[in-house]
């Protein structure tokens, strides 16, 4: 009776441990959002997964974004113009390249004279920064300099609170595309009027994703203000919203944060592959050998398996 009665009290005390920590786990997350904000909410994304890959559309239209929008304050220092032709990127043809690249000025130089000088861009020059330096930068932009975009995607992150972080690493199922969400969230999360309990400084602006709530920078992104091509119907292939435009922009940013990615998963599956092939034929290896060594009546010692 009383062993039965100790080990009902550890059913509930184990029952009771389970319930702690779940309810942990589910509250972990929600104390984050209260602290910082809403988290950004986890978006599909075709580079998501073990077999996910870039969608070269997107890519291309992406830098249309870039160039025609984010461009104005934000440099790509880690690209240069003949990247955006290779495979697995926006796979621009080499011809697409080079008029691209032609139409930025390029600082190159010294010449005979000892003078710099201007020329066309060509493809293996880097895509041009919109400011001459950091300082002239931070002078055209409220005193701090815009940052490089070209590791964003991989640079911002944000954590889910709880055991989330054991989960997001589990194969199949992990979550690594926090810095794409998070971006995805900051262009769509401006809010025109703020909450009554935040206060806003003059040149700052309300944005419910960024640490703070506070961002120097404005609204970048608005419906139609950026134009897409269009179908065999006259109307754009996809939607001209700030949706869109911000979805189609982080993948191009996840690309130059991460250009190799396609590869990286090629390789990591094919070894993955080798590794089970290998574990399949050690064991097999394994048994064969060991059989003999008291496994099997033919073994090398055949006297232990009389019977009497």
């Amino acid at each position: 009776m009383i062993r039965t009665r100790a080990l009902g009290t550890r059913a509930l005390g184990t029952r009771a441990l389970l319930a702690a920590a779940f309810a942990t786990f589910l509250s972990a997350g929600a104390a984050s959002a209260a602290e910082g904000g809403p988290l950004p909410h986890r978006e599909k994304w075709t580079f998501s997964g073990m077999f996910g890959t870039f969608d070269q559309a997107q890519l291309q239209r992406g830098f249309q974004v870039y160039r025609e929008v984010c461009a104005n304050c934000h440099s790509l220092s880690y690209v240069r113009f003949r990247n955006l032709g290779e495979e697995g990127g926006p796979d621009f043809s080499a011809a697409q390249v080079k008029a691209l690249a032609a139409e930025y000025k390029v600082k190159d130089g010294p010449n005979d004279s000892g003078d710099m000088f201007e020329r066309p861009g060509r493809p293996a020059d880097k895509i041009p920064a919109p400011f001459p330096n950091d300082q002239a930068a931070a002078a055209a932009n409220g005193g701090k300099a815009p940052p490089d975009l070209s590791l964003m995607a991989k640079a911002r992150t944000f954590a889910r609170g709880g055991l989330w972080f054991i989960i997001d690493w589990l194969p199949f199922v992990g979550y690594t595309e926090q810095g794409p969400d998070y971006i995805h969230a900051l262009l769509n999360g401006y809010k025109d009027e703020p909450p009554k309990d935040v206060t806003v400084p003059p040149g700052g602006h309300y944005n419910e994703f960024y640490p703070g709530h506070v961002i120097a920078m404005p609204k970048p992104l608005s419906d139609g203000q950026v134009t897409y091509a269009k179908g065999a119907d006259g109307k754009p292939v996809v939607p001209e919203t700030v949706d869109q435009y911000s979805r189609d922009v982080t993948a191009f940013l996840m690309w130059t944060a991460e250009p190799h990615l396609l590869a990286r998963k090629s390789l990591g599956l094919r070894a993955i592959l080798f590794l089970l092939v290998l574990a399949g034929l050690l064991y097999y290896v394994k048994k064969k050998i060991w059989s003999d060594v008291g496994g099997e009546t033919h073994g090398l010692q055949p006297e232990l398996h009389k019977t009497s």
